[in-house]
């Protein structure tokens, strides 16, 4: 799959998107030509250099880098073996392109800032793991480029999913296991590829560290606010990627991509929080100006909601997203966060003010309960949306509805459908179980979990290949599908089983 390519610009001094205004794609020759070699760092040195810029995780959670190389180094140490270092630019959030913008144009940039890591480490390896066929090509491309050294340099190509970059998954799956989380408490800085001590960050971090490392500290802080020093990539609309130095104004940064803050802006993607629309317009692009609003920078995604679609039913098709997007692999997210959407859509078809106190208590009985933070994104999701478009929950819930259409333009791949404008009730989009003949087996387990909807004939195979699944009976056909032995079952909305 390939995706959306981003459009770029920058604001003021740019750094990681310099010479995009030349050429599009930026060979070895070229990278080299515009920023010279990268020089050679001890694990000290790269650590007190991350440091003294202030480099933080720009994947979402923001953990200093230091931090995490060192723990890296202690690791190694202790056991006494080499280190890997892994780069996460799999960019499952469908509202962020940022790692994508940087990997398609710019990836000799993400290689140095990885091997710099893997120099001062002593690594064994640089792992790349990615998502998107584009994006694969351009960064075998630039591996090629350098030819063969040390460390060896591998592109891993991972199923396209939300969870797919959370860290222990994306560790498991350029393994070569399943990009699942682990739900193990274990750091990767501990073991992580392959047991050893692993270094995993994302794509922009290492963009960074490289253009640190050339700069040195005092150059790099000339730019941004002097506690948040740098430049920072932000993905505004899900379509625009623009560089800009911490300390902007956020109006202005969402302005420069054609837009404006609407009815609220969501920061972070689709674990972010909300900011309302006069929040929105007061902020700056800095995590404290942000935090002091309620909202955390994440991956710098920004999801302004024009004032012509409906909060309720973007809200209510992101949340059935996420639950479709669950690994599968404990109870808050089989099973909860299903149940969590379908309290939406039901809240906002006219459900009462009981459907409502629905939403929060199934937000409740999946938080802090998931083997990874998949539950409690979504539900911090959830509840940010009931906060600040409070009146229109109230009014959809009521049945009166807020009389604007759902536009979808909160993204998401596959085109997830939401509630219509008015405020009548209605069940969930119908789905179909489909049954693949040429993997079933006949195991019966779909029957013992979906009794009632599934029968099996004399030869013990299901009687139907498409069965309607009600929207009730939506969390055990989940269920049914991913304890299928033989992985014959999927579901499936009834209008595209009809193509």
């Amino acid at each position: 799959m390939t995706g959306p390519v981003p459009t770029l610009s920058a604001v003021g001094t740019p750094r990681l998107l310099t010479g995009l205004d030349r050429r599009p794609w930026l060979d070895r020759a070229a990278h080299l030509a515009l920023h010279g070699p990268p020089p050679e760092l001890s694990a000290g040195d790269l650590a007190g250099l991350a440091e003294g810029v202030g480099l933080r995780g720009r994947g979402g959670a923001g953990f200093p880098f230091a931090r995490k190389l060192r723990a890296v180094l202690a690791s190694s140490r202790h056991t006494g073996g080499a280190a890997e270092v892994v780069v996460n630019g799999s960019e499952g959030e469908p509202g962020c392109l940022k790692d994508t913008a940087l990997l398609l144009h710019v990836p000799h940039l993400v290689l140095d800032g990885a091997l710099l890591a893997a120099g001062a480490l002593g690594a064994r390896q640089v792992v790349v793991g990615v998502t998107r066929a584009d994006v694969e090509r351009s960064v075998r491309q630039a591996v090629a480029e350098r030819g063969a050294g040390e460390p060896e340099v591998r592109v891993v190509r991972l199923p396209e999913r939300f969870v797919t970059g959370e860290g222990t998954a994306l560790v498991r799956g350029v393994g070569g296991g399943p990009a699942l989380p682990s739900g193990r408490g274990v750091r990767s800085s501990e073991s992580g590829l392959g047991g050893a001590p692993t270094l995993v960050s994302n794509t922009e971090t290492y963009a960074q560290l490289a253009v640190a490392a050339r700069l040195g500290a005092p150059a790099f802080r000339e730019l941004g606010l002097p506690e948040e020093p740098g430049t920072v990539l932000l993905t505004v609309a899900g379509a625009h990627v623009v560089e800009t130095p911490t300390g902007l104004p956020l109006p202005y940064a969402l302005e420069l991509c054609g837009t404006g803050p609407g009815q609220g802006v969501l920061v972070g993607g689709y674990h972010g929080a909300w900011l309302s629309g006069a929040d929105a317009r007061t902020a700056t692009v800095s995590r404290d100006s942000l935090a002091a609003a309620g909202a955390v920078l994440g991956a710098g995604a920004l999801l302004p909601l024009p004032e012509s679609t409906c909060p309720v039913g973007e809200t209510a098709r992101v949340a059935r997203w996420l639950a479709a997007e669950s690994a599968g692999q404990c109870g808050p997210c089989f099973v909860g966060l299903p149940a969590l959407a379908e309290c939406l859509f039901d809240a906002a078809h006219g459900g009462g003010r009981r459907a409502l106190e629905g939403v929060r208590a199934r937000m409740r009985a999946v938080e802090r309960r998931g083997a990874c933070a998949h539950p409690d994104g979504t539900a911090r999701f959830v509840a940010s949306s009931l906060a600040v478009f409070a009146e229109d929950f109230e009014a959809h819930a009521l049945g009166t509805g807020c009389g604007r259409p759902v536009l979808g333009v909160l993204p998401l791949p596959g085109g997830v459908r939401g509630p219509a404008p008015a405020g009548a009730r209605r069940a969930l989009p119908e789905e179909r179980l489909l049954v693949d003949w040429t993997l079933c087996r006949g195991h019966g387990l779909c029957a013992d979990l979906l009794p009632g909807l599934l029968r099996l004939g004399p030869d013990n195979y299901p009687e139907r290949a498409a069965i309607a699944v009600p929207a009730r009976m939506r969390p055990r056909a989940l269920r049914a599908v991913r304890r299928c032995p033989a992985l014959a079952l999927r579901l499936q909305s009834a209008d595209r089983a009809d193509n």
